[in-house]
Parts: C-alpha cells; sequence; structure tokens
C-alpha cells in the first residue's frame, strides 16, 4: 500500500502529470458523451422505423458498432440508419481503436512507470535517517562501495539525477537515491545532516561542487572526495572535503610495495591498534621449499601466518605442506615481530637489473615513485612518453612488442608492473610477459573485480583492484579499530567472545576450523595481546581480533551469532 500510495502521491503532485491526467480525464467524458448522443439518435431513428428498443439496448448497440464487434443482431432498414451506422463505426474506429490506447499510453500508462521508478528511486529519505552512506558516481569504484558497505551492515545510496539511470542500477541490485548533486535541497531531502559520510567519486570538478553543497547544508558531515589529479588534492579540502585521496597514486605505491626487495616496513598493509599485518612473498627467501612446521616461525619470531595467498586465492596454511615460490604469506603480530621475521626469513639478494613498469600513466609513475624511494631501479615502457622522459627512466615503445620489452630489460627483471587501465590489455599483457619469463613476478592492476581472477589465470601472481582500493579504504574510515578491510576480500574485524567459548581455550574453541577464521590477538579493555596463548582460557567481557575472509567472516557469524564489538 505505501508503494502504490507513493506512486499515487507523484502523479497528482507532478505538474507535469496532473496535466496529463486532465487531457485524459477530458477524452474519457468525450467518449461518455458521444455514446450517450449515439443512443439518443439510435432510439429516435429506430422509433422514426416504427421499431422500439430499451435503453440498454441503445447503449449496447453504440458500443458493439463503435468497437467494430458489430454482432448484427440489431440493425436498420432506412437508408438514414445506414447512414447513421457508418458515422458510428468510423468515429469509433478512430477513437476507441487509436486515439484511446494512444492517450492511455501517453497520459497515464507512461506517468505510472516513471512514477515507479521514482518510488523505487526515492527523492527523500524518512525524517530521522541517520549513519547512511551517500555516494556521488557511477564508476565501478562507486558501485563497489555501494555493495561493501551494505555488507557492512550501512544503507548506502547511489545519487543519480537521471531517474531512468536509477531504475537501471535498483534492477541490478543497489540501492539509489535521485536528485541533483548540485541542489543543496537535495542533500537535505536525503537528510545528509544525519548521514555517517558523503563520497564524492565523479571527476575533481563535479567532486568540488558536490562538498562546497554538502557543506551548505551540513557543516560536520564526513566528506571524502577523489581526486583524479594532484593539484586538485588542495581546492577539494577547500571546497570542504573532510578528506582527500588521490587513488591513482595510492593504487601505484600499494602495486610497488609488493614488489620483492626493499625493507619489511613497505610489506605492511594493515593495523589495528597494535596488531600489524604484512605480506611477505616466499620466492627467493630461506622460507622457499620448506613448511611451516620446520621454520617455526611463531617459536623464532612471535608471528602468526594466518593464510596464504596462491595465484589471488586466500587459504589457511598447511603447517606440513612446503611452501612454493609463488606463494604469499599473511602474517599478525607485533611491529617488532615481524622485523625480527624479516632478519629470520631474509630475501632474494637484490637484483641490479631495474624492475618493468608497462604503462606510464597515474598508476605507473606513482609505481615509479615508490620504487625509488625502496632503492628499486625500475624502466616505464610507454608509447607516448612525452614529458616523461624528463622525470622518469622511460623506454619509449608498445609494451606488445619484444624489442622494447628486452630493451627495458625484461629478460633479467625480477618483478613487472603492468598498470594500464585497460583490463583487456592488462590480461594480453600478463600471458605475454609469463610466456617470455615463467619465473618473473607479475604485478598487476584490474580495473573491475571480476577480472582479478582471470588475470590471476593469466600469470599475474599478485592483482589490486582499484575499485576495491577505494571500497576498502572508505570502509575502513567508516570502521576505524573495528573493521579493517586488507586485501582483495580479506578482512581483519572484532568480535566480542561468543558466550558458548568463554572458559575453552583457542585450541579447544576449534574457531579456525569451524570458520576458516584465525585469532589474530585477544584484547581486554586498553589491553591487547597479539598472537595469545591457544591454551589460555577466553574470559567474559574480551574481544576477539580475527582475519578471514569474507566467507569466513560470514560463517563466524552464523555459527556464533553475535553483533559486533563496540571499541
Amino acid at each position: 500500500m505505501k508503494f502504490l500510495a507513493a506512486q499515487v502521491g507523484y502523479l497528482l503532485q507532478n505538474s507535469s502529470s496532473r496535466r496529463n491526467l486532465r487531457f485524459l480525464v477530458n477524452f474519457v467524458l468525450t467518449l461518455v458523451a458521444m455514446v450517450v448522443l449515439y443512443s439518443v439518435v439510435f432510439h429516435w431513428i429506430m422509433q422514426r422505423d416504427g421499431q422500439e428498443y430499451s435503453w440498454v439496448t441503445g447503449f449496447y448497440w453504440t458500443l458493439t458498432v463503435m468497437s467494430t464487434l458489430g454482432f448484427g443482431d440489431i440493425t436498420f432498414t432506412s437508408d438514414l440508419g445506414r447512414l447513421f451506422s457508418i458515422i458510428v463505426l468510423l468515429t469509433g474506429i478512430i477513437f476507441l481503436l487509436v486515439m484511446l490506447p494512444f492517450t492511455f499510453i501517453q497520459f497515464f500508462y507512461a506517468p505510472w512507470l516513471e512514477a515507479q521508478a521514482r518510488a523505487l528511486a526515492p527523492r527523500e529519505l524518512p525524517v530521522g535517517t541517520s549513519d547512511h552512506v551517500i555516494v556521488v558516481g557511477d564508476d565501478p569504484a562507486a558501485l563497489n562501495l555501494n555493495k561493501k558497505a551494505r555488507q557492512y551492515g550501512y544503507a548506502c545510496l547511489l545519487l543519480r539525477s537521471d531517474s531512468k539511470a536509477a531504475t537501471d542500477l535498483y534492477d541490478q541490485g543497489y540501492a539509489v537515491a535521485v536528485g541533483d548533486y548540485d541542489d543543496a535541497d537535495t542533500y537535505r531531502r536525503l537528510r545528509v545532516d544525519g548521514a555517517a559520510m558523503v563520497v564524492a567519486l565523479d571527476n575533481d570538478m563535479r567532486n568540488a561542487n558536490v562538498a562546497f553543497t554538502v557543506r551548505e547544508v551540513s557543516p560536520a558531515t564526513p566528506i571524502v572526495s577523489k581526486a583524479d589529479q594532484e593539484e586538485s588534492l588542495d581546492i577539494l579540502k577547500l571546497a570542504g572535503s573532510t578528506q582527500v585521496f588521490h587513488f591513482t597514486h595510492l593504487l601505484g605505491e600499494a602495486l610497488a610495495r609488493r614488489a620483492r626487495g626493499g625493507d619489511m616496513q613497505s610489506g605492511i598493509i594493515g593495523r589495528i591498534g597494535e596488531i600489524v599485518v604484512a605480506e611477505w612473498p616466499v620466492m627467493g627467501s630461506r622460507l622457499e621449499g620448506r613448511t611451516l612446521r620446520e621454520c617455526a616461525l611463531r617459536s623464532v619470531a612471535g608471528v602468526n601466518v594466518v593464510g596464504v595467498w596462491e595465484r589471488g586465492r586466500f587459504e589457511l596454511p598447511d603447517p606440513d605442506q612446503a611452501l612454493p615460490p609463488g606463494v604469499v604469506l599473511m602474517l599478525a603480530g607485533t611491529e617488532g615481530q615481524i622485523e625480527t621475521f624479516r632478519d629470520f626469513a631474509g630475501e632474494a639478494p637484490p637484483s641490479d637489473a631495474p624492475a618493468v613498469i608497462l604503462g606510464g600513466g597515474r598508476v605507473g609513475r606513482a609505481a615509479a615513485g615508490q620504487l625509488r624511494r625502496r632503492g628499486i631501479d625500475y624502466r616505464i615502457v610507454e608509447k607516448n612518453p612525452g614529458k616523461l622522459m624528463e622525470s622518469y627512466r622511460v623506454v619509449a615503445g608498445n609494451a606488445a612488442d619484444l624489442d622494447v620489452l628486452v630493451k627495458a630489460g625484461i629478460r633479467q627483471a625480477p618483478t613487472v608492473f603492468i598498470t594500464t587501465h585497460n583490463d583487456d590489455m592488462n590480461i594480453y599483457l600478463a600471458i605475454y610477459c609469463r610466456k617470455l619469463r615463467p619465473d618473473i613476478q607479475i604485478i598487476s592492476r584490474a580495473t573491475l573485480d571480476r577480472n582479478i581472477g582471470v588475470l590471476h589465470a593469466a600469470g599475474a601472481d599478485l592483482v589490486i583492484s582499484y575499485a576495491s582500493l577505494v571500497a576498502n579504504t572508505v570502509i575502513n574510515l567508516l570502521n576505524p579499530d573495528k573493521v579493517l578491510m586488507l586485501n582483495e576480500g580479506l578482512n581483519m574485524f572484532r568480535m566480542a567472545v561468543p558466550a558458548e567459548l568463554v572458559g575453552k581455550s583457542l585450541a579447544e574453541s576449534r574457531i579456525r576450523s569451524l570458520t576458516g577464521c584465525n585469532v589474530a590477538a585477544v584484547s581486554a579493555g586498553e589491553g591487547l595481546e597479539v598472537n595469545p596463548d591457544p591454551d589460555r582460557p577466553l574470559q567474559a567481557g574480551t574481544r576477539l581480533v580475527l582475519i578471514g575472509n569474507a566467507a569466513a567472516e560470514q560463517r563466524f557469524l552464523e555459527r556464533f551469532p553475535s553483533r559486533p564489538a563496540v571499541s
């Protein structure tokens, strides 16, 4: 009933719809008057011909003739009557068979469908709505953020100015609102003063407009903006953005941090309190070919191996399985423990050969800058280098040209970065590089999440998605110190110790075998015990810090129903 009332309300409030309805009502009244007039004339002619019929029969004859059904049970015998029948038949064809369907569709059915669309994608939220997220933008990053935020219990709305586009997104499963991004009333109707955050993911100029407009309505609501150009960072801050991120720059740095060589600090991908989570590639280290049981990392360094990445698949570690060179360990511990692990594990000796970066766009340049800071040499392969030659080490040419790649050092390079914004091109280059160098480390960018698996299958060792990077950054801002998205689908989160586990040790709880989550720490009050003793009983009122992928987190919530712990 509420849905129907919303549609009727729109039809009555919209001036265009009211005008259309008036026209439709006038047309129907004209048809009714025509039927009555023809019925009166029918009686007059029949009486003139010496026949008597009831008024019901008169209406019946008029409708059957106008609708061209013409049963033939009532007919005129005079020429006047037959001429009248022709007039009724022709007007019926024009008004009933041609004009009525067109008028109904144009002035009622189409507005009704539009009202349905507007009801599905609302222009206003109920009074008192709070803790929702408003996202301006419609690129893959915005769509991915919409889904991720809703997974964590936030009502997340994509703001679109076009109701048709909004309805299309709604049909795809996204929550959408309709309104103009540069209209302050739009944000008032969307209760921006109670929103958890506004996220502007459009172009720099539109993002500045969004931030400035939102600040007119709500001085306190956090605004996170994306900057495409480095020059826009300060302008977006001046416009009212709480935080501004140059996501393509962050993506390039994230890719470069995964390269072999450099210090362990570069492998740290997340923190909650004292807990540090780091990635460590096995290739070339002392761990290659050995089992975790043989390495005894917990006793030697105090770190916990919470999982392993192998070609995009996150798996729980098998202590008795030899570690192949393509595996990346996911470690949890304090910063000191991670440093101890680094000293123990060692690294492949640094290569004198430069890393190869395919693509000299914003991501490629950011990766080059990060490699330079880590003391790693590089070569950028770019078809149109332009002014890149002045500031970067560039090899001009097509990345698909073998001679160009050889000139860039592909034969000796320890790592190749694939940084173009075209996933098809990235897949193409990953296949080519893997064929040329089966032993090289391939790190690739993905624009769309759905291409991550394809890139791994094509030969990439590590893939970082732009859409996931944006979503992870925003989710971590929404849930500081409660939920930390570490990587593609891998999360660190806090949960209160379930009542049924109080008094049991971690070993007895079987959390890992039942859910796939690893316990990285146990916290009570302000204290935090990293990599806790598995034989110590769990106390009521304490919290678990767990690491697992989305499926493991869901299994934990289903197996141990509870609410996320409040920090």
